[in-house]
C-alpha cells in the first residue's frame, strides 16, 4: 500500500472520529440543555428537529455537491460547519435560549449530514481499491469519538463544568484535527463518478426506481432509526425512565457508544466470513433484544446492561448498507447518496415522532416504535448480500492477501 494510500485512509478515520465526537459530547449534556432551556419532551423533540432537519438538507444537497466538486470540498465544508454548531448550542444553553440551541443543531446537522455522505463516497471508493471490507472499521472511528466524547461528558458533567465551557473546549480540538489532515484526501473522488449526459443508469432520479437499492434504504431507515433513537434519547430514557441520574445516564450511554465502536471494528472479520446478510440479520436481532430489554425490564441495572446489546446490535447497519448500496452498480456517489437520504428520513422524523409519543406513553414506551421497525428489518436482512462473485473475491483476498497491483 502506498503512502499516499495510508495517509488517506488515517485522514478519513480521523474525519470520521470527529461528527462522534461532537455528537456525543452534545448528547451526554442533553440532560443539562433541557434543564437550561426549561423543555418539555415535546419541546425537546421541537429542538432535536433542528438537527434532523439540518442532517436531511445536508444529505439532500450532498450527493450533486460531490458529483459537482469532489467529495473533499464537501466534506472540508461540512466539518466547518458541524464545528461552527458547537459554540451556537452552548451559547443557546446559557442564554436559556431554545431556539438558539436548535439552530446550533441546524448546523450541526447540516454538516454531519453533508459530510458523512462525502466520506462514505471516499470510504466506498477506498473499499473498492483495496478489495477488503474498509468501511465497518471506518465506521468504528466514529464509534470510537462517540467514546471519547461521552467519556469527556461524563466527566465535565461530574464536575459540574458548564456547557458552553464543554462544547468550546471540543471546537477546538476539532478545528485543531480537521486542519492537520484534511489536505490528505484527494479532490476528484466524487467527482470522477459524475454521469454522463443521456446515461440512464448515471441518473440519480432513476435509482430510486431499483428495487434492490430501495429494499437497502428501508434497512438504513429502520436501523437509523434505532440508533437514532438511542443517540437523541438514550441518556434521558434512564434518567427519566428508569431512575438514574445524569451522570449515570451518560455512562450507559458510553457503554451503548463502547459496544458500537467495538462492532463496527470487529466487523470486518465476521463480514468476510459470514456475508453481509447474515451479520445484519445477527445483528438486527441482538439490537431489538437490547431495545425490548430497555423498554420492558423493571431492574434499572439490567436495562442498563441492555443498553450495550442495544448498541452492539446496531454497530454495522450502517456501513453494510452503504457497503451494500455502493457496489449495487454504476455512480456509487449518486447511490450511497439514494440509500443514506432515505436513512436520514429517520432522523428526521424520529426526535419529534418519539418526542410526541413519549407525550402520552412515555420515554420506554416511545421506542416500540423503533422496536418494531427494526423486527421488521430483520426479514428483509438479505437485500444487504453480496453477488456471488464479489464474496469469492473478499475470500480470496483473505486467504492469499489482496493483488498489490489492485491497490493505489
Amino acid at each position: 500500500m502506498s503512502p499516499a494510500m495510508k495517509r488517506r485512509r488515517r485522514a478519513l478515520s480521523l474525519l470520521f472520529f470527529l461528527p462522534g465526537l461532537g455528537l456525543s459530547s452534545w448528547v451526554t449534556r442533553t440532560p443539562d440543555v433541557r434543564d437550561l432551556i426549561g423543555a418539555s419532551p415535546a419541546q425537546m423533540g421541537m429542538v432535536l428537529f433542528g438537527l434532523s432537519i439540518g442532517s436531511m438538507l445536508g444529505i439532500l444537497s450532498s450527493g450533486r455537491l460531490v458529483s459537482r466538486f469532489g467529495a473533499r470540498p464537501v466534506i472540508a465544508a461540512g466539518v466547518a460547519l458541524l464545528i461552527t454548531g458547537l459554540p451556537m448550542i452552548g451559547l443557546g444553553a446559557l442564554t436559556g435560549q431554545g431556539a438558539v440551541v436548535a439552530a446550533g443543531l441546524f448546523c450541526f446537522g447540516a454538516g454531519m449530514g453533508s459530510a458523512e455522505v462525502a466520506m462514505n463516497v471516499e470510504g466506498a471508493d477506498i473499499e473498492r481499491i483495496i478489495r477488503k471490507p474498509f468501511l465497518s472499521g471506518l465506521h468504528g472511528f466514529f464509534s470510537l469519538g462517540t467514546v471519547v466524547g461521552a467519556s469527556a461528558g461524563i466527566a465535565f458533567t461530574a464536575l459540574g463544568v458548564a456547557v458552553p465551557w464543554h462544547l468550546g473546549v471540543v471546537c477546538l480540538v476539532a478545528v485543531l484535527g480537521f486542519g492537520v489532515v484534511i489536505r490528505d484526501l484527494p479532490p476528484a473522488t466524487g467527482r470522477a463518478e459524475r454521469p454522463t449526459e443521456g446515461s440512464p443508469s448515471g441518473r440519480t432520479a432513476s435509482l430510486w426506481s431499483e428495487p434492490r437499492l430501495l429494499l437497502i434504504g428501508v434497512l438504513v431507515l429502520a436501523m437509523a432509526l434505532s440508533e437514532g433513537a438511542a443517540t437523541d434519547w438514550l441518556p434521558l430514557v434512564m434518567v427519566d425512565g428508569h431512575g438514574f441520574d445524569a451522570a449515570s445516564g451518560s455512562l450507559i450511554f458510553t457503554g451503548f457508544a463502547m459496544a458500537m465502536t467495538v462492532g463496527r471494528f470487529a466487523g470486518g472479520w465476521f463480514i468476510a466470513r459470514f456475508g453481509r446478510s447474515r451479520v445484519f440479520r445477527g445483528c438486527a436481532l441482538i439490537g431489538a433484544l437490547g431495545m425490548g430489554t430497555v423498554i420492558f425490564a423493571q431492574n434499572p441495572v439490567l436495562a442498563g446492561f441492555a443498553a450495550v446489546l442495544w448498541g452492539l446490535g446496531t454497530s454495522l447497519a450502517f456501513p453494510l448498507a452503504i457497503s451494500a448500496a455502493g457496489d449495487s452498480g454504476p455512480n456509487a456517489a449518486a447511490r450511497v447518496s439514494v440509500v443514506a437520504t432515505m436513512g436520514y428520513v429517520a432522523f428526521l422524523v424520529g426526535p419529534p415522532l418519539l418526542g410526541f409519543v413519549a407525550e402520552d406513553h412515555g420515554l420506554r414506551g416511545a421506542l416500540i416504535v423503533p422496536l418494531a421497525l427494526v423486527l421488521v428489518a430483520v426479514f428483509l436482512s438479505s437485500s444487504v448480500g453480496e453477488k456471488p462473485r464479489e464474496r469469492l473475491r473478499v475470500e480470496s483476498d483473505l486467504v492469499e492477501g489482496p493483488d498489490p497491483e489492485r491497490t493505489v
